[in-house]
């Protein structure tokens, strides 16, 4: 299940907020029922024991509007694809600078060149 959610993720990464084709880079892991701390519920929403996390590392600079979009189209293509409660997808952004990435090289790939 884990590997075609990371298909899904980039499907809508390519779609929704334009990142290069190839740009998938995924770190994929499994954790059994005792390894995560989990309420019941928060914000009024019921949590089971399926909940899946998804955190995305990516450029900075996309718009809420845009965001909003994003996490509606995984939850989505998670719901159809895999069955899964909308309830227990769980997605995080984390933002950061373009200079913050090396893609290789020990070079910066997407910041100034020199």
């Amino acid at each position: 299940m884990a590997p075609k959610i990371g298909d899904i993720v980039y499907e809508v990464m390519l779609k929704h907020i334009n990142v290069p084709a190839d740009d998938k880079f995924q770190v994929i892991t499994r954790h059994d029922a005792n390894e995560l701390v989990v309420p019941k519920s928060y914000l009024g929403i019921e949590y089971s024991q399926g909940i899946i996390f998804i955190q995305v590392t990516l450029n900075e600079g996309r718009t809420t509007e845009l965001k909003k979009k994003f996490y509606k189209a995984i939850c989505d293509g998670v719901v159809e694809k895999l069955n899964i409660r909308p309830e227990d997808i769980v997605i995080n952004l984390v933002e950061v600078n373009k200079e913050n990435w090396s893609f290789g090289h020990g070079e910066m790939q997407y910041g100034p060149k020199d």
